[in-house]
């Protein structure tokens, strides 16, 4: 008996453990639902089948393999030739229909691109891309023209842009009505027009600011080649360079400002450093309406006047820049008297002001040597050095090797820019005269200039 009962309490307490171990390991951690879906939605069926001759209808629908929506259907979907009124493009569970609003043109191959805007719901997976085609004849046109579009101030990519294609048309109906065919560009900046028929055809690009598809504003970026491509004779396109005829001044809301009492400016020397290379520059707090520039004095520590350089007042009649050939390495003072400056409510400076300042030394720049191989002097090139957008520096390019021992230290990025008329800026087109932008280059590697020490570079153009 006693036997039995210690059998059956090890049973029990054997059963226990089992219990305790069993809920222990589904405490150890959630299932995880399986890997995310990555996978795009698939096409499982259209209405009509892709690649449809002679179709006669004016609806398409699409069934996809699982839920979908779509997204900024306007800035995805390209539908080629252009229609004139756009097309109703709806979702609905695993459905895409589209219906068109204009009448289709006979014996014509229908490209529709839908870029990025189908996506699954539940991940948000895109189908990059999808192209569907179809024709109301009996046959898919099967030519095209390819090319490249760059910026023509520096031969950068603009992926915004987009390229424009008339069918035997005039040169005016770019500036008049859409075009036949459009597409974008890659972000290598070259363009595909792909099922095209057996025509002529002129190519542009532009940035279309007012959504009309079409070149009707001198600030719209645009390029254009008046030259006809024959698609039966050739697939290839000039290179198109794009350019702003006018820059749009930037909008800024007008704010009154209330003069201060007091007159006062600051200079643009930094920790009392003046550099050798750039100008003094004073600013002053309020609109000055007198300048007596006989009141401002550069003259060094015994009151000895140095020559009088250029002074000019800015057209805010903010800014005083005094330019000078600066010495290295010179301790100078500036001398602004009361009577140098008089605001509009006719305040003066308040006493007579001594800034005691000295000019850099020159191992506090760097020497720059580069050579150029296969540039083409007889176009004046001209090499600035930018800082991001802005140009600090520009020089001329007189032959193949050019050689500056004062620059300023930094990391800088070099344009050529080909000045073909020899104005000292760059020019952009105009399409009324048939004329094209001057054209620049960003070379491919941006420059470090150490102070006190001697660089040396090599590009081929």
């Amino acid at each position: 008996m006693k036997k039995e009962v210690t059998g059956l309490f090890l049973l029990l307490i054997g059963a226990h453990f089992m219990m305790m171990l069993i809920t222990g390991c589904a405490h150890i951690g959630a299932p995880t639902g399986g890997a995310q879906d990555t996978a795009s939605p698939v096409l499982v069926r259209s209405v009509p089948e892709n690649k449809k001759l002679n179709f006669a209808g004016n609806k398409l629908t699409f069934t996809f393999n699982e839920y979908v929506e779509l997204q900024e259907i306007a800035a995805n979907v390209l539908i080629s030739p252009l229609q004139k009124n756009t097309p109703s493009i709806n979702s609905s569970l695993k459905t895409v229909t589209l219906k068109f609003k204009d009448s289709l043109l006979p014996n014509t191959t229908y490209s529709i691109n839908f870029g990025n805007a189908i996506k699954d719901i539940n991940e948000g997976n895109v189908l990059n891309n999808f192209t569907f085609l179809f024709s109301t004849g009996n046959n898919i046109d099967s030519l095209s023209i390819t090319g490249k579009v760059l910026m023509a101030i520096n031969g950068a990519i603009d992926s915004s842009l987009l390229v424009l294609l008339y069918r035997n048309a005039p040169d005016s109906a770019v500036t008049t009505r859409r075009p036949n065919y459009i597409t974008r560009i890659k972000g290598d900046g070259s363009y595909t027009f792909n099922n095209l028929p057996a025509d002529k055809f002129k190519v542009y690009a532009l940035k279309d600011g007012d959504g009309n598809k079409w070149y009707n504003a001198k600030t719209e970026v645009f390029a254009f080649n008046k030259e006809e491509i024959d698609t039966r004779f050739s697939d290839s396109a000039s290179p198109l360079y794009a350019y702003p005829e006018t820059i749009q001044a930037a909008i800024v809301p007008y704010v009154k400002k209330v003069a201060e009492k007091k007159l006062n400016f600051i200079n643009n020397m930094v920790s009392g450093a003046q550099d050798l290379l750039e100008p003094l520059e004073l600013t002053f707090n309020n609109t000055l309406k007198i300048i007596n520039t006989d009141s401002i004095i550069v003259c060094d520590t015994n009151f000895v006047s140095m020559s009088k350089g250029n002074i000019i007042v800015d057209s805010t009649r903010k800014k005083i820049t005094i330019s000078q050939k600066w010495l290295p390495n010179q301790d100078l003072q500036l001398i602004v008297l009361t009577g140098a400056a008089e605001d509009s409510a006719g305040n003066k400076l308040s006493k007579n002001d001594t800034l005691r300042f000295y000019t850099k030394n020159t191992n506090q720049y760097g020497s720059l040597k580069i050579t150029f191989k296969n540039i083409e002097l007889s176009k004046h090139p001209l090499m600035q050095f930018m800082e991001g957008q802005n140009i600090k520096f520009t020089f001329p390019i007189l032959s193949t090797v050019w050689e500056n021992k004062m620059m300023l230290p930094g990391e800088y990025e070099l344009r050529i820019l080909f000045d073909e008329n020899n104005n000292g800026i760059w020019d952009p087109g105009n399409y009324e005269t048939n004329k094209q932008p001057e054209k620049g280059m960003t070379l491919p590697q941006k420059i470090t200039l150490k102070a006190d020490w001697e660089n040396e570079r090599e590009f081929v153009l």
